[in-house]
């Protein structure tokens, strides 16, 4: 498949709806976590426990089978110059909404800069990518994972029998076979975001873009996010946060874009994310004809020395 088709046309679709997706803004997420509640009230998926890490602000640590949107909170030190504070304007689509908590910015974003701490902290809703090539549809060996109408990936419960080769396969380390509770119906099965199917089959938007309250993910058809993205990342440069850019937007990268993409104010490995996510499965067609080759070659010598014996 060309990386610039559209993945619903590519496995047979005839005239689906334009692609959706996410485009995560994380210049404005406040780390509310109300994206991992929504998506976790909508889907029935089981709760993380309040402990945290010990680390950051966190208590869900990463995506798995019971976390399917996770909200990273990296502190981050910066050296010399204070850092900028990314501008919340009308030109994002996402103004700042108060939530009558006891603050909403970084600390020391409200002093003057002169006095400000060396110190930033990032935050990401992260999410499954609903990749272009998704390597974990190709293992599938029972059809549980299925590409749907609208581009994104799905898993379903009742076909899945819990082989796990989807696992290893996802190049982001997305999804997992879950463990617990016990009684949960889906305990070791596969599982992992399905970008809520059944509310796009009834035109509803995500749960987690839904709940989000200062817009950090936003949802929509691919193209328009990404025309959006294009003029946020260039707002953002026009005040001086020259380090912000768009990871997985790109249609020639290794999975040729993925349905969820994000705007990140670091390298990509600041995040937990790959630099240069492949498609694992990529050498899949090269193995096959290989391995049919080498056995060729063995079926013709066995041949070969048959006919020679039964000469003599």
């Amino acid at each position: 498949m060309s990386n610039h088709q559209d993945p619903a046309t590519a496995v047979g679709y005839v005239d689906p709806p334009a692609r959706k997706g996410f485009f995560t803004d994380t210049s404005v997420c406040i780390g509310c976590k109300a994206c991992e509640v929504a998506c976790k009230e909508w889907n029935a998926v089981p709760e993380d426990g309040m402990t945290l890490t010990g680390h950051s602000y966190d208590n869900s640590v990463g995506l798995g089978a019971s976390t399917w949107r996770h909200v990273a909170f990296i502190e981050q030190p910066s050296e010399g110059k204070p850092p900028e504070s990314p501008p919340n304007d009308d030109s994002a689509g996402a103004p700042a909404v108060g939530l009558g908590m006891p603050a909403m910015t970084r600390p020391g974003a409200d002093t003057p800069a002169e006095e400000r701490t060396p110190f930033r902290w990032l935050m990401e809703s992260d999410v499954c990518k609903h990749c272009t090539h998704a390597a974990c549809l190709d293992v599938c060996p029972t059809g549980a994972l299925f590409r749907t109408e609208f581009g994104t990936v799905v898993v379903q419960d009742d076909i899945c029998n819990g082989c796990g080769y989807c696992v290893p396969a996802c190049p982001y380390g997305v999804i997992e076979r879950r463990e617990g509770p016990a009684g949960d119906d889906a305990v070791g099965l596969a599982q992992k975001c399905t970008l809520c199917y059944d509310r796009l089959k009834c035109d509803l938007e995500p749960a987690c873009a839904k709940a989000c309250p200062t817009q950090s993910i936003q949802f929509g058809d691919l193209d328009e996010l990404r025309e959006r993205a294009d003029a946020r990342v260039a707002a953002l440069h026009g005040t001086g946060v020259a380090d912000a850019r768009l990871y997985g937007h790109d249609p020639d990268d290794g999975v040729g874009g993925t349905g969820a993409f994000f705007l990140l104010l670091d390298e990509p490995e600041v995040y937990g994310l790959p630099p240069d996510p492949v498609v694992t499965t990529r050498d899949l067609p090269q193995m096959w004809r290989g391995a049919a080759l080498a056995a060729a070659t063995l079926l013709a010598g066995a041949v070969a020395a048959f006919a020679g014996g039964a000469r003599r």
